[in-house]
C-alpha cells in the first residue's frame, strides 16, 4: 500500500494536491532528514515563555465560608441553591475568600460566582446539579455554540467578574444523562427548532436583547461558563456529566486549568471550549467526553465577525484525551479568528485512560465556507496515541458540508514528533482550490498501523520531513 493517496492532481497553480506527494519523493528523504520544522522560520515555541509569564492564577484572602453554616444539607435531596448564594454573597462582601463544600452530596440549581470567590469542593464532597430546568432561571446573557442570546443559566456562571476559582478534590456532577437534557438533543426534538431560530437571528442580525430563550425552549445550558471575566483558576476538581459543553470561558483573559478531570456521556459534551479568550493554560487535565476534548473557538458566522475578538495564546500541556472527536480541535465556530495555539506532550486514548469509543482525530482543525475568519498558528508537538478511529491529523475547510461565501484562511500549522499506532489515515488535508491551506509543516512523526493512504488536497507551502507511515518515509517537496 502506498502511504500517499494517488488522487489525480486538480491543477491549481501554486498548490499541492494529493498527486504532489507520491513515493518518488522518498528518494530525497535522506537529504532532508535533519531539517526541522522550526528551522523553516523563527521557532514559534520561543513565544511560549512570554505567554506563560502573563498567566498567573488568582490568590484569595484566608477566609472560610462553609456552606453548611448558611443552611446547606448534604443529603442529595435538599435543594441548597439559597445556601450557595448566601455563602458566595457573604464571601464577596467580606472582600473575598474560600466558599467551602464539605463531604456530602449538595443538590443545587444555578450557582453564580462573584469576584474574589474561590469555590472549594473538598474530597468526598459533591455539588449535585438539579435536573429541573426551572432551577436555571432567570435567563442570563450567554453564547450558545458561538451565537449570543439569553438562555438558561450555566450551572456555574459568572459575568464581568475577576479573581475566580473552582478548586478541590471533590466533584461537580451535572447529571446530564438523568434529566431532560438528553431528550432535548435527540433528533426530532424541539431543540432543533430553537437552534434553527437562533441561527436565523444571528444571520439576520436580530438584536441580542430579542434573542430570548430559556423557559419553554430547549437550548441546553453549558455546565460552567465564565463570561467576560479575568483571572480564573480551576484546579484538581472532577467535572461529571455536563448537559452540553463543560467548561466555556468567553471573552476571558488569564485562565488556568490544572489537573481537572472532565467526564461526559451526552452528545456535544466538549471538555473545554475557550471562545474569544486569551492567555490560557490547560495542563495536566484528562478528558473523556462525547465530543472534542478541547476546542478553541471565537464565535459563529455573522456574530463572530460582528464581535471580532479572536482566541489567542492558548497553551496546552501534559493532557490526556479520550474524547470521541478531537483531542485538540480548532473550530468550527472560529469566525472571530484563532491565533497561536500551542499543544505539547499529550496522550490520546492511552491504555490507562481509554475512551468508550476510539477518538477520531488527535488534531482536528475544522471550518467551512460560511465561517470566514482565520486560523493562524497552531503548533503541536510530542503527541502519542493509539487506536484512533479516523485520521491522526485532519484539517478541513468543508466541515458539516456547509456552503457560503466566506471561506476561512488557515495558515502556519506545524506538527512535530507525533507517534501514533492504529488509525484510518495519518494525514488528511481537505482544503479548497480557491483557498488552500498555507504553510502546513509536518516533521519527525511516526505512524504505524494506518489502514488507508494519506489524502492531501490543496495546500500551499507544504513541507513534510522525516515522516514514516507504515515504515515508509514520506517527504515533500
Amino acid at each position: 500500500m502506498s502511504p500517499i493517496s494517488r488522487r489525480t492532481a486538480l491543477g491549481v497553480a501554486g498548490t499541492v494536491t494529493a498527486a504532489g506527494l507520491l513515493p518518488p519523493a522518498l528518494a530525497a528523504g535522506a537529504a532532508h532528514a535533519d531539517t526541522t520544522v522550526a528551522g523553516l522560520a523563527q521557532d514559534p515555541w520561543e513565544r511560549v515563555p512570554a505567554i506563560l509569564a502573563r498567566i498567573r492564577p488568582p490568590t484569595f484572602p484566608n477566609r472560610r465560608f462553609d456552606i453548611t453554616r448558611y443552611g446547606a444539607v448534604g443529603d442529595g435531596v435538599t435543594k441548597n441553591t439559597r445556601a450557595f448564594r448566601d455563602a458566595i454573597r457573604a464571601c464577596h462582601r467580606a472582600g473575598g475568600g474560600r466558599v467551602v463544600v464539605p463531604r456530602g452530596r449538595f443538590l443545587t440549581g444555578a450557582i453564580q460566582l462573584r469576584s474574589q470567590v474561590e469555590l472549594h469542593v473538598r474530597e468526598g464532597g459533591t455539588v449535585l446539579f438539579s435536573t429541573d430546568p426551572r432551577d436555571y432561571l432567570p435567563m442570563v446573557f450567554t453564547r450558545w455554540e458561538g451565537t449570543e442570546c439569553w438562555n438558561y443559566s450555566s450551572f456555574i456562571y459568572a459575568r464581568g467578574q475577576q479573581d475566580l476559582a473552582i478548586t478541590g478534590r471533590g466533584t461537580l456532577d451535572g447529571q446530564g444523562m438523568a434529566g431532560p437534557w438528553k431528550s432535548w438533543r435527540d433528533p426530532g426534538g424541539n431543540a432543533l427548532v430553537d437552534q434553527a431560530e437562533l441561527r436565523r437571528m444571528g444571520t439576520e442580525g436580530v438584536p441580542v436583547d430579542q434573542r430570548l430563550f430559556g423557559d419553554g425552549h430547549h437550548l441546553r445550558p453549558n455546565m460552567i461558563q465564565f463570561y467576560d471575566c479575568r483571572n480564573i483558576l480551576m484546579q484538581d476538581i472532577t467535572v461529571l456529566e455536563p448537559p452540553m459543553w463543560t467548561i466555556h470561558p468567553v471573552l476571558c483573559r488569564n485562565v488556568t486549568l490544572r489537573n481537572v478531570d472532565v467526564i461526559g456521556r451526552i452528545n456535544n459534551s466538549d471538555g473545554v471550549d475557550p471562545e474569544c479568550t486569551s492567555d490560557m493554560l490547560i495542563t495536566g487535565c484528562r478528558f473523556h467526553t462525547e465530543d472534542d476534548s478541547i476546542a478553541v473557538k471565537s464565535g459563529r458566522d455573522e456574530d463572530g465577525h460582528r464581535i471580532g475578538v479572536p482566541s489567542r495564546n492558548i497553551v496546552i500541556r501534559d493532557c490526556v484525551f479520550s474524547g470521541r472527536w478531537g483531542g485538540v480541535a480548532v473550530g468550527s465556530e472560529m469566525s472571530g479568528g484563532v491565533r497561536d495555539v500551542f499543544a505539547e506532550d499529550c496522550r490520546i486514548n492511552p491504555v490507562d485512560f481509554p475512551g468508550r469509543y476510539n477518538p477520531r482525530h488527535p488534531v482536528f482543525i475544522k471550518t467551512n465556507k460560511k465561517r470566514g475568519g482565520s486560523i493562524t498558528g497552531v503548533y503541536i508537538r510530542r503527541f502519542t496515541g493509539r487506536a484512533i478511529d479516523r485520521d491522526c491529523v485532519y484539517l478541513t475547510t468543508r466541515y458539516a458540508g456547509q456552503q457560503g461565501e466566506r471561506p476561512a484562511v488557515i495558515r502556519d500549522i506545524r506538527i512535530e514528533d507525533m507517534v501514533h499506532d492504529g488509525a484510518r489515515r495519518a494525514i488528511h488535508l481537505e482544503g479548497l482550490d480557491s483557498d488552500p491551506f498555507t504553510g502546513v509543516h509536518i516533521a519527525r512523526c511516526r505512524f504505524t498501523g494506518m489502514a488507508q493512504a494519506n489524502v492531501i488536497g490543496f495546500a500551499r507551502d507544504l513541507t513534510i520531513r522525516d515522516v514514516l507511515v507504515n515504515g515508509t518515509e514520506v517527504v515533500y517537496p
